[in-house]
């Protein structure tokens, strides 16, 4: 993709009923590519549904780091494969498809540059295209500062009632449309900090809208809260736009500045001091235990896996989820049978490996 074709302010436009669709375990870079796709096509034009990329940029787009063939069909399937779910006209049943159909791989012939062009799945076209009405937009570097799929779901859920001023929501749905797995938060403080607390501070510096909520309407057993009411309002203090070019820039420099001593001979990313590319990998798993870990204990983590699973260790999103998984089972057993020092039990289930 040219330089020269990348503008400045692309123009997210969603349909509302895509909107609310149930993202199946979509990942951050896969949300944030949909909505640039979004961005670069023409909603009243069909025509438009095959959008290019150049590989570099692609590639920087879904945070690939050092390009590796194997990984990158992986990060298409990935694509290929999301299934998305959104209630039908009627409000009764269910519509689920996938959002895209083919991509290509190809190089120009008069540049020699390498493409990836995909197009949108033929089921997926009347909720992307020629619609009339129920639609929002928003500008597209909203969608490029946010840290987490929570965040970027929570901007477009609440942009499109922008205009309302105010959403009330139940909780159960709320959780299904951010994709919030069933056995993830059951606790309401630990969904209130984790999700609905911190993805406020983060609209607030790097979106053009804030939100404050409060819980809404009778509760459940117990006084559990059942529903919540957001105040949307427009923000003005956000941080700078960060533009697609720029955006990709950053991308770019993040991955060049990454010394070849930082990856080792079996592609496991090590520390080397000022290593760019590890200290991305030691935030990107604090990010999988929500935080909770500091940066030191995650590093004892990552080394842990180095020896208890050394095929997933070599690969950033297989180290994500595997530690995911762990993170899950010990919450899971916190609440079942209880842990006294949740650091502690973490390093035994990490040593476990896959077992």
């Amino acid at each position: 993709m040219p330089k020269s074709t990348i503008q400045k302010n692309y123009l997210v436009t969603k349909r509302n009923q895509l909107n609310e669709m149930r993202p199946m375990d979509m990942t951050l870079q896969e949300l944030r590519f949909f909505s640039i796709y979004l961005s670069r096509i023409n909603p009243k034009d069909e025509k438009t549904r095959s959008v290019r990329f150049s590989l570099d940029d692609f590639q920087n787009i879904m945070e690939l780091g050092r390009l590796n063939m194997a990984h990158l069909r992986r990060v298409i399937d990935g694509l290929l494969q999301r299934i998305v779910g959104t209630p039908d006209e009627n409000g009764t049943g269910e519509i689920r498809f996938q959002l895209f159909k083919v991509c290509r791989i190809s190089e120009d012939q008069n540049s020699r540059e390498w493409y990836i062009e995909i197009d949108a799945h033929d089921l997926a076209l009347p909720f992307m295209f020629d619609f009339k009405g129920h639609y929002f937009r928003y500008e597209l570097w909203n969608a490029l500062r946010l840290k987490s799929k929570n965040q970027l779901r929570m901007y477009e859920i609440l942009k499109q009632y922008e205009t309302i001023g105010s959403r009330v929501i139940s909780v159960k749905e709320l959780r299904e449309q951010l994709g919030i797995a069933k056995d993830e938060y059951l606790r309401f403080g630990d969904f209130k900090h984790r999700v609905l607390d911190s993805c406020q501070h983060a609209l607030a510096e790097y979106t053009d809208i804030s939100y404050k909520y409060e819980p809404y309407g009778k509760k459940g057993p117990g006084g559990k809260i059942l529903q919540l009411k957001f105040i949307i309002t427009k923000n003005k203090s956000y941080v700078d736009p960060l533009h697609l070019h720029k955006f990709i820039d950053i991308s770019k420099i993040n991955s060049n500045e990454t010394d070849l001593d930082d990856v080792d001979e079996n592609g496991i990313v090590r520390s080397t001091g000022n290593s760019i590319l590890y200290e991305e990998r030691i935030l990107h798993l604090m990010s999988a235990c929500d935080n909770e870990f500091s940066r030191e204990e995650v590093i004892l983590l990552y080394d842990i896996m180095a020896k208890s699973t050394p095929h997933l260790h070599t690969d950033k999103w297989d180290s994500y989820h595997f530690l995911r998984r762990k993170y899950r089972e010990l919450d899971m057993r916190s609440r079942t049978s209880g842990v006294g020092h949740r650091f502690g039990y973490m390093k035994t289930l990490v040593k476990a490996g896959d077992n």
